[in-house]
């Protein structure tokens, strides 16, 4: 299950930054600020759930 967790957490991130590198490249702030918001929410959601398995 932990391994699940970390994938989404990955997938997360990784969309995040695609996010972000679309939107610089579209000139899209919105899209950038999704983009920052969706991987940093990832990242503490990954963080969290390496926390809670210990």
């Amino acid at each position: 299950m932990k391994y699940v967790l970390a994938v989404v957490a990955l997938l997360g991130v990784a969309l995040g930054v695609a996010g972000v590198v679309l939107g610089e490249a579209d000139d899209s702030p919105g899209l950038q600020l999704l983009g920052v918001v969706l991987a940093v929410g990832a990242i503490a959601f990954g963080v969290r759930a390496v926390r809670r398995s210990r």
